[in-house]
């Protein structure tokens, strides 16, 4: 298994990649993104983003961009590679907030 210093390498490259993937694919600049993915780092951003009462404006621009796979929720439920980062509670946090705009998860 790969070191806890690894996965979270992968972690933050896997969340620049979601940002650089909404920028191409869905026409979407997260600016607010990126400056957490360099401020706070990938996991931090993660863990910030799922656990927030209310869904982030860019979760709201990717659901009407119709690529709710693009979303910080959608990576980590839909790899399992990145469930250990995560407590129950925020798996299920993100995976009711994608259900709840109608995105059934892979």
């Amino acid at each position: 298994m790969a070191s806890d210093a690894a996965m979270g390498k992968r972690f933050d490259a896997a969340m620049f990649d979601i940002y650089r993937r909404a920028k191409s694919e869905a026409k979407y600049n997260a600016a607010v993104f990126l400056k957490m993915l360099n401020d706070r780092g990938g996991l931090e951003t993660a863990k910030f983003l799922i656990n927030a009462d209310k869904q982030s404006d860019g979760f709201t621009a990717l659901h009407l961009a119709g690529r709710l796979d693009l979303t910080v929720e959608a990576m980590v439920i839909e790899d399992a590679r990145w469930h250990s980062l995560f407590s129950p509670d925020e798996i299920a946090k993100a995976k009711r907030r994608l259900q709840l705009n109608g995105y059934t998860p892979r």
